[in-house]
């Protein structure tokens, strides 16, 4: 068990690297917990630059978060564009193509909880 569990957690954080490389996105992780039962609870900090963007992508499992610093749009497929400024939060449902895109010329920091089928990538791009 021990075994799976640290093969997941690695994968997690490999997929995590991967994705940030990717999309000019920093993520730092914060924790990483199995719970519930065939999901991942992964804690992190996301960053973006000012004038960047996450870019379009999903994840495995809803995202919750909470603007620690800046201004973003927050861009769902299927729901109105959201304008989102620090102290604000925000939900992602589970498999939901989104994009965070930074307003104004600050840096956009989030933290955020992503609640994940642990077999697959914390997130993968979307077109």
């Amino acid at each position: 068990m021990l075994k799976k569990t640290l093969l997941a957690l690695a994968f997690t954080g490999v997929a995590v690297a991967a994705f940030a490389q990717q999309s000019g996105i920093k993520r730092t992780p914060l924790q990483k917990i199995d719970f519930p039962d065939g999901y991942t609870t992964v804690t992190a900090i996301a960053e973006v630059p000012a004038g960047g963007a996450a870019g379009r992508h999903t994840h495995p499992g809803i995202e919750t978060g909470y603007v620690l610093e800046g201004e973003l749009d927050l861009l769902i497929d299927g729901q109105p564009d959201k304008r989102l400024k620090a102290g604000d939060s925000y939900q992602i449902p589970a498999g939901a193509v989104h994009d965070a895109k930074t307003h104004g010329d600050k840096p956009l920091k989030v933290l955020g909880v992503y609640v994940v089928d642990k077999t697959k990538p914390l997130a993968s791009p979307a077109p």
